[in-house]
């Protein structure tokens, strides 16, 4: 089964991938065959058990330039609503195929029949600015520091300060969760009626990012109660606690903006010849329905800055 066709026009409804290929002693052509190969329906060797019917579901390799190749993923081969079985098929054991010294998933292109079956984002840029009534101004905000230590009524004191200072958010650090020093439901009370406080005195709109990453059932009610207790906004370790506990949040339609946070993402995007870039965990994010995306700072300690 030959996996590359450099004249094979894509489907509207075909999943792309574009990947840098580094090939370890077989040709580019060859390599990037390979991840077509075990990204769909191949594998290393041939098989007799092959029949004519799934030979048309073979991902194609169908443009390569330079160490950049482009391939197209039927949408057959993909269950709808389903994104951790579309990743564990382009994003999954090619990372390890012998053949390969680097491979770096660059980006991500899915067919509009397979992003309808997932939600998207609740409220989006637009819907965030209606929120806040900033229709144009850059949103200021902030984080809680210490990220930890802090006991309930301080961390509530500087969320009060920040807000009364001008900013329009407050959001807790990825790591803060409901450690003993900062239980969260008491965080959240507290730290809310700060929220309310700065409002009555300021006359503006302010929001509190709470985190909610948790185990799935944990996460859901956590969600609910920053819901029952006036809170707007929840913040989640999308790649921590993983692209399908973010789904259902996102399935149970809460009326709560999702902030993602990116701890961890540095595990895949920092080697810039392997692994996976930042594009296409941004877009699955966004089509799974988060509103918006933590991206560090434009100066500071991390690599990319």
């Amino acid at each position: 089964m030959d996996f590359v066709d450099l004249k094979f026009q894509p489907s509207e409804t075909d999943l792309i991938c574009t990947f840098y290929v580094e090939p370890d002693g077989i040709s580019l052509k060859e390599a990037a065959g390979g991840v077509a190969a075990e990204s769909s329906v191949g594998t290393w060797t041939e098989l007799t058990t092959v029949k004519p019917y799934v030979e048309r579901l073979a991902a194609r390799v169908f443009s390569i330039e330079g160490n950049t190749a482009k391939i197209a993923y039927p949408i057959e081969l993909f269950e709808a609503g389903n994104m951790p079985n579309i990743l564990s098929s382009v994003a999954g054991n090619v990372f390890g195929l012998r053949a390969l010294k680097n491979l770096r998933l660059l980006d991500i292109a899915l067919p509009s029949k397979l992003v309808k079956g997932f939600r998207g984002p609740r409220f989006g840029i637009a819907g965030i600015r209606k929120l806040l009534n900033v229709p144009e101004r850059p949103l200021v905000g902030t984080i809680i520091k210490p990220k930890l230590g802090l006991k309930t009524v301080d961390h509530a004191k500087v969320a009060y300060d920040a807000w009364a200072g001008g900013c329009d958010i407050v959001k807790d650090d990825e790591k803060q969760s409901s450690q003993t020093f900062n239980p969260f439901e008491e965080r959240v009370v507290k730290t809310l009626e700060s929220r309310d406080k700065a409002e009555s005195e300021t006359g503006e709109r302010k929001v509190y990012m709470v985190n909610v990453t948790a185990e799935t059932e944990t996460m859901l009610k956590r969600a609910e109660f920053v819901l029952a207790h006036g809170g707007e906004y929840v913040m989640v370790d999308i790649l921590t606690c993983g692209f399908s506990a973010l789904q259902t949040l996102r399935d149970k339609n809460y009326k709560l903006v999702i902030h993602a946070h990116r701890a961890g993402h540095a595990a895949f995007t920092k080697n810039p010849k392997h692994g996976i870039a930042m594009r296409p965990i941004v877009r699955v994010a966004r089509i799974i329905g988060v509103d918006q995306l933590h991206v560090g700072t434009v100066v500071g300690k991390m690599f990319e800055t």
